[in-house]
């Protein structure tokens, strides 16, 4: 036993040996930036309104039920034959005297309408005369005010209906048949109604109606025409429904197997005439069956559990599949979901037309139906229908359980084949209905559902054909339901409905749904997933619906959604902080509630949460709680105080979808402060122009250190704010102490933040917010110029209202004695403005900013609040979509456990794999180039083009035959295999428009589908995708601001900001003209930690462990950290361990002053710095990290290798003794490097120092194309042995090896 284990424990770590042995390949590779929130545009889904909630339920209230029988007379235009049918209602007329066998017929034809609707008010009428019909209509119309009644008429004892338009009834004395205009009817049935008519030549009747229903229309318009405005509008007739048993031409069946009243027992008894036409049809099928048995089948109608129900249950089941496959969708809604018994009769009315018809009798319907009597479904059915009767003599003799039918089980499969391989594009499953159905029993419920939730999941089609097949109340009254096992199930159809109709969330309310996802929310045992949709659904609630937000406030749904932020899940992180924001958005009740609970505080936890949409939403619930109305001194703290703290933590966030909404959040503050924020922009407008006259540079250093730009400055990160771009907008500090001094008197300190003064607050954030108005992401930074503009648009509104107010008093005075000025104009710089509304400025300010607003009666009070306290809802000024577009991924599949490009069957399965082996193919052909290298010239040359600007990066694709340049602030990409120009763009900069340039390319997923990511020296980094393979603009994908501020070494030169890739780490890696090294996570989108380069200036170049394609070199497994290896970094509360992939390798930074540093990343940041090597003598042009070793070159012309072990250089080689190199590469794997100078030459170099090859400018015709200019930059190919040279005259030139012959 012990051997056995021991041999289990070497072979164990003879297997992770073999792992960590094994080198990193393509597969291994994760992709960056290819999330939804990249790939996606982020908004809403655009569902079209639907019809599948009814615009309004109706009720058949009242029954008139006309019974013309004349018992024992037959009409005169009717011939009989004989035998003949004669049972009414199943009765037989002749088994009693003739006055009995009226009533017995008229009672049981009520009780067999009883059946369908039990509520209605029934009144029998038999053989009656006119009078008595109408008293017995109108009587009725009047009771049901607006709801249906139903006219049955049975005329089997008076004549056919005339074309007159006219049915028969009798006089008192019964001697005479007197006529009944339908159009007279029609008065005094009014509508809405439904008419059955069972009588020969039926279809006259119809025709009739609606000729009759057009003539009362005309008549009132005859009316109106004539003037008399007294008419009222006739009833809508067009809208009644009527039922006939024949057309126009045809009489009713005699046979006499069938009763007289064949269409009324369709209509009332289906199931019973059902199985008799089917024995009498088919009476050798079921042989044991006679007619006298059929009547003594167990069980009723309406317990699915017995015999007779469960027939029921299925032939319901059976003629709603056929209605809603074969019937309009409006028109299935009204006759088949408005109104139960008419829904009943319209059923039935299927059955009846099949029956009918086989006996050579049509029935006729108003709204017609298409013809549906040879449906497939009935043969399922019928089959249904053989299985009963089958073991139906056996239960009756032998009192056997009944064995249940199959149908719904054989139904349910067959759903789920259609599943397998159903789609939009595919016509609809008809067994949709019949999913329904089994909803009502318990024992297929759960599969009913589970298939249910899988054709929801197929996407808002799906949802839509669901709730127009009238899924929605089955699902409503399933929430009552205390089984633990449905709950999964039943949140994510809920959750499904609600993404694609958020109407939902009344009907959820009023039935105390709510509380069904409460406490699935708060369950542990629930799966994370299942509780997200819950979270979701609950958010659909109390979205915009006070009615909503009341119930859920107090059932807790904040303790509980609080209780909710810590969980590792992220997508439940997020939802449960939506949830939130829309619990408390413009609801001051829950927002208090959530001050007790510090709600805002707990927040704070995820504005650095590793998902960056878990970040969106924390900001988005931290906006909507300080979009409040009420306005006291307790509400301005906490708003300020969270405002403070967004700006200071999000506002330099990686991601625009964080930064989109910060924007949005910020526009809160800025319309409840109004005027302070004018009085702040006044200040920036004065500022400008005092300094145009003045010594700007004083003036704003002064401000940069006294003010809130101090980072001594309590809850101020210094990052957030540019002093560089923006001081200039900044009041001056006397400006700031004047700002203050009103707001501290009139409202003492604030509560978070004692020592900062109230009114520089307001000019944090609106440095925040100018700030924002230049970043890299165009939505950001147009989305913050809507706010900063209505701010400033006041400010110029204030100040030529003030303008032309001065002006007025001007002209009123010149004929009276000069007065003392009271009133300055601080616009023109004489004094600065205060918050005490006391000037021209405040008052027109204001009044402007509450010019919308309801004001009530308050104490005459000075301070900034009395107006904020009276206002109503903000309008507000800019709108973001990441709700809405984190609502529409419920609305999509969710069940895939499998992306497309995973799928062994997809086309992008097969083109990822295509490209992989296309990467392994050109590593295997590089290697034979890299032996070759070493003493080969490298001379020929392969393309030569010209770049609009002057190049000053070049950067190879690793596996196509792409290159990119960059010279300004544009980019262009090359095709250098076919020489053609692919993509030529301009990477616009706000922050510095007009003289900003590109300083670093990196090409992103380079072995997959490669992004280009570009650094600008304004301090920003932009992601690009390519479209149409780079042949149209490409599309940006993630921008974000690297650095705030940079202090390059020399004025002459700078080195901007400086990129490296790590693919194998997800890390972007930047410096440059900065004193750190600063480190990004890309799968997370946040800062990860910053380290000191230790020098006092600039970083001029940059390698890394996994830079470019460096990892291919390394081994697969990265290290996971143990708690003593991790520090508390800088910029993080605590946990970093979510950055543990971005502390593996070495980093190597070369600066301005010569030296060449190396840094440990597994070290505490400030303890990095492992290695400096100060040997160069000038400004270091590049660095490379080789394994144990670092390679690096500067200006002064020397090449030198360094061991990371020694102190010492290895190897020197002096390329030139002049100070005139410009560019410096060296090839990522082959042992060469190429050196460019200003001397117009280039030379070839491998690592031994001898020098394989140089480039020089010819003079001379024959040497045109090989002139070169002086070198601006120099780039290798990453793996093949080609290198690139831009030169000052604007071209761009590829060299190579010769060609094997």
């Amino acid at each position: 036993m012990g051997d056995n284990l021991e041999n289990g424990e070497i072979e164990e770590i003879k297997e992770q040996q073999k792992i960590i042995n094994e080198k990193i390949t393509d597969r291994d590779l994760p992709l960056c930036f290819v999330q939804n929130r990249h790939t996606d545009i982020v908004e809403g889904i655009d569902c079209l309104a639907q019809t599948w909630r009814m615009k309004e339920r109706m009720k058949t209230v009242s029954v008139a039920l006309v019974l013309c029988l004349n018992v024992g007379v037959d009409p005169p235009d009717i011939v009989k034959t004989q035998p003949c049918a004669r049972l009414e209602c199943w009765i037989d007329p002749l088994s009693m005297s003739p006055a009995k066998a009226l009533e017995a017929i008229g009672a049981s034809l009520q009780k067999q309408y009883e059946c369908w609707q039990h509520r209605a008010r029934y009144k029998q009428s038999l053989d009656p005369t006119t009078d008595e019909v109408k008293k017995l209509c109108t009587s009725l119309r009047r009771n049901a005010k607006e709801e249906r009644v139903l006219f049955h008429y049975n005329g089997h004892g008076v004549p056919r209906p005339t074309s007159n338009g006219e049915i028969w009834v009798f006089n008192r004395s019964y001697t005479q048949y007197i006529p009944l205009s339908v159009y007279d009817l029609q008065s005094w049935m009014g509508a809405p109604s439904i008419y059955v008519y069972d009588c020969s030549n039926a279809g006259i009747i119809v025709d009739s109606f609606k000729m009759f229903a057009q003539q009362h229309e005309n008549e009132y318009e005859q009316a109106t025409t004539q003037g008399k405005t007294t008419a009222q509008p006739p009833p809508s007739y067009r809208s009644c429904i009527q039922l006939a048993a024949c057309s126009a031409t045809q009489v009713l069946p005699m046979n006499p197997d069938l009763p007289a009243d064949l269409f009324t027992s369709c209509l009332t008894t289906p199931i019973k005439i059902a199985m008799r036409w089917y024995v009498t049809r088919n009476s050798r099928l079921v042989p044991n069956v006679n007619l006298d048995l059929i009547d003594k089948m167990p069980g009723q109608l309406t317990d699915r559990r017995t015999m007779l129900g469960e027939l029921n249950w299925i032939f319901t089941a059976i003629t709603d599949t056929i209605a809603w496959n074969t019937l309009p969708r409006e028109l299935f809604q009204k006759l088949f979901r408005q109104d139960l018994l008419v829904a009943s009769l319209f059923r039935n009315f299927l059955l009846a037309e099949r029956i009918m018809r086989s006996y050579d009798c049509t029935p006729v319907s108003y709204p017609a139906l298409p013809p549906t009597y040879q449906h497939h479904m009935w043969d399922a059915w019928d089959l249904a229908l053989d299985r009963s009767l089958g073991q139906l003599a056996r239960v009756l003799n032998s009192d056997e359980p009944f064995e249940h039918s199959t149908f719904f089980e054989d139904q349910l499969t067959a759903f789920e084949v259609w599943l397998r391989f159903g789609s939009e594009e595919r016509s609809p499953p008809e067994q949709l209905p019949i999913v329904l159905q089994v909803l009502l029993s318990q024992i297929h419920r759960m599969r009913a559902l589970e298939l249910l939730a899988k054709f929801l999941d197929l996407g808002p089609w799906a949802v839509n054909l669901a709730l127009s097949v009238g899924i929605f109340p089955y699902v409503l009254k399933l929430l009552q339901s205390c089984a633990k096992d449905l709950r999964p199930l039943l949140v994510f159809i809920w959750a499904k409905i609600l993404a694609v109709d958020n109407t939902c969330q009344a009907d959820l309310v009023r039935d105390n749904g709510h509380k069904y996802f409460l406490a699935v929310l708060q369950d542990p045992t629930v799966a994370p997933a299942h509780r997200t949709q819950a979270a979701f659904v609950l958010a659909c609630i109390v979205n915009n619906y006070r009615d909503g937000q009341k119930p859920a406030l107090h059932n807790s749904l904040i303790s509980i959604c609080l209780e909710q932020l810590s969980h590792p899940n992220a997508q439940l992180r997020q939802w449960v902080a939506i949830c939130l924001a829309r619990l408390w958005d413009h609801y001051d009740d829950a927002r208090w509630t959530g001050v007790r609970g510090i709600a805002h505080e707990k927040l704070y936890a995820l504005l650095q949460d590793p998902c960056p949409e878990v970040r969106a939403a924390a900001v988005y619930a931290l906006g909507t709680f300080i979009n409040s109305e009420e306005r006291s001194d307790h509400a301005n703290s906490i708003d300020h105080s969270i405002v403070m703290t967004l700006v200071n933590t999000v506002s330099r966030d990686m991601s625009s979808l964080v930064r989109r909404e910060l924007v949005a959040a910020l526009q809160w503050i800025i319309l409840a402060f109004q005027h302070a924020f004018v009085s702040v922009a006044a200040q920036e407008n004065n500022l400008g122009s005092t300094s145009q006259e003045s010594t700007p540079t004083n003036t704003l250093k002064r401000i940069g250190s006294r003010s809130f730009m101090s980072p001594t400055s309590p809850n101020v990160n210094v990052d957030c704010i540019d002093s560089s771009d923006r001081l200039k907008r900044v009041a001056s500090s006397s400006s700031i102490s004047s700002l203050g001094r009103p707001m501290i008197a009139h409202h003492g300190s604030l509560g978070a933040l004692p020592s900062v003064a109230y009114g520089s607050v307001y000019i944090k954030i609106w440095a925040g917010l100018c700030s924002l108005e230049n970043d890299p992401h165009q939505q950001v930074a147009q989305m913050c110029s809507v706010i900063t503009n209505f701010v400033r648009n006041q400010v110029k509104a204030a100040a030529q209202h003030a303008k032309e107010q001065a002006d007025n008093r001007m002209g009123a005075s010149m004929s009276l004695p000069p007065s003392p000025n009271r009133s300055s104009n601080y616009l023109t710089g004489e004094s600065p403005p205060t918050l005490h509304p006391s000037t021209d400025l405040h008052r027109y300010a204001a009044r402007s900013a509450m010019a919308n607003r309801t004001r009530k009666l308050q104490p005459n009070t000075i301070n900034e609040e009395t107006d904020e306290r009276n206002s109503a809802t903000h309008k507000p000024l800019v709108t973001t979509e990441f709700v809405p577009w984190s609502c529409k991924l419920f609305a999509q599949p969710l069940m895939k456990k499998q992306e497309p490009q995973n799928d062994p069957e997809s086309r992008l399965h097969h083109e990822r794999e295509w490209r992989f082996e296309r990467n392994v193919k050109i590593r295997t052909e590089a290697e034979e180039e890299h032996k070759r290298a070493i003493n080969s010239r490298l001379e020929s040359q392969i393309l030569t083009t010209r770049f609009s600007t002057l190049p000053s990066v070049l950067q190879f694709h690793p596996y196509d035959q792409i290159l990119a340049v960059t010279g300004g602030d544009n980019f262009g990409i090359w095709d250098w295999g076919r020489g053609a120009r692919l993509c030529y763009w301009n990477s616009k900069s706000l922050k510095n428009p007009n003289n900003s340039r590109l300083t670093a390319l990196e090409w992103v997923n380079g072995h997959d589908l490669a992004l280009l990511m570009s650094a600008c020296d304004d301090g920003s980094v932009k992601v690009w995708r390519p479209n149409g393979n780079w042949s149209r603009e490409p599309s940006l994908v993630c921008a974000w601001q690297a650095f705030n501020e940079l202090t390059p070494s020399l004025k002459s030169n700078s080195s901007g900001v400086l990129l490296a890739w790590e693919q194998w780490t997800e890390t972007v890696i930047t410096s440059g003209d900065t004193r750190v090294i600063r480190l990004w996570d890309a799968e997370q989108e946040l800062r990860a930690f910053d380290i000191p380069t230790g020098a006092d200036c600039s970083v001029t170049c940059l390698d890394s462990t996994y830079a470019s394609i460096a990892h291919e070199n390394q081994y697969r497994v990265v290290p996971e950290p143990t708690e003593d290896d991790i520090p508390i970094f800088m910029g993080m509360d605590g946990d970093s361990q979510q950055f543990h992939n971005q502390r593996h390798g070495l980093i190597v930074a070369g600066c301005s002053d010569g030296s060449v540093r190396l840094f440990d990343r597994r070290c505490h940041p400030s303890d990095c710095r492992v290695k400096t090597w100060m040997e160069h003598g000038s400004w270091v042009l590049t660095v490379q990290l080789r394994g144990d070793k670092v390679i690096s070159g500067c200006m002064g012309g020397d090449v030198r290798i360094y061991d990371i072990r020694g102190n010492k250089t290895l190897f020197t080689n002096k390329v030139t003794h002049t100070q005139d190199l410009t560019a410096i590469s060296i090839h990522r794997t082959a042992d060469i490097y190429a050196c460019g100078s200003a001397n117009s030459n280039i030379s070839v170099h491998n690592m031994a120092g001898n020098n394989l090859n140089v480039i020089r400018f010819q003079e001379g015709f024959m040497s045109l194309s090989h002139r070169i200019g002086p070198v601006s930059c120099l780039a290798f190919h990453p793996q093949k042995v080609v290198f690139a040279a831009g030169t000052i005259d604007h071209s761009i030139t590829l060299y190579g090896m010769e060609h094997r012959r």
